[in-house]
């Protein structure tokens, strides 16, 4: 189970936030709070969630004081690339979108939680498939979520069938795809299913 914290100045996102967080099995919350000076000093968490609605000559700082504590994903109203990839290079390990249907948040929570970076579907597009500083090379780059979608697809399963399987809306499962091919240079199947065999990556999945 992964600890959060989450930081927003505005009541109602915070309370939205930490009930999306406390609501998913695999997250406990730990703190919510209004700014980053309330969290105890030399706290550490697995996750800090920090809206920053609209962006201004502090945020960056804020993202670079946010980073200590832990893996930091920002929710946002901005989704304009310049800014983000700002954001992102400042020490942030991906985005979701205020507007953003509850489980992709709480994928997103997730994934970040994990040390993987995130962008939710509306953003993915926007942003070059590798971002800096991405895990774990032995994994092709991936993210955890995509090593699991991948194994899903090479495993012979559609976007539909895995979308169930991972509690995901096919939208996000479609986005994983995309991204997984960029990241691995596969243009179908037959080369995904090649790529997870030389990660390691093709196991046994039960259906």
């Amino acid at each position: 189970m992964f600890e959060v914290a989450v930081v927003a100045d505005q009541p109602i996102w915070r309370a939205g936030l930490e009930k999306l967080a406390a609501d998913d099995p695999e997250l406990r919350m730990v703190a919510a709070v209004a700014a980053l000076t309330d969290l105890p000093a030399g706290a550490t968490y697995d996750l800090v969630v920090l809206d920053a609605a609209e962006p201004d000559a502090s945020t960056l700082g804020l993202v670079r004081g946010a980073t200590p504590f832990g893996h930091l994903l920002i929710s946002a109203d901005w989704t304009g690339r310049p800014k983000l990839m700002a954001a992102i290079r400042a020490g942030a390990r991906g985005c979701v979108s205020r507007l953003a249907e509850q489980e992709a948040v709480r994928e997103a929570m997730r994934v970040t939680a994990q040390g993987g970076f995130y962008l939710c579907p509306r953003l993915a597009d926007r942003f070059p498939a590798e971002l800096p500083g991405s895990p774990a090379d032995e994994q092709g780059g991936l993210a955890p979520r995509e090593v699991e979608t991948l194994r899903w697809i090479a495993s012979g399963f559609t976007h539909s069938q895995i979308a169930t399987r991972m509690g995901l809306s096919q939208a996000t499962v479609n986005t994983y795809a995309k991204r997984i091919r960029a990241k691995l240079n596969a243009n179908n199947k037959a080369e995904l299913t090649r790529r997870a065999i030389e990660l390691g990556h093709l196991t046994s999945m039960k259906s």
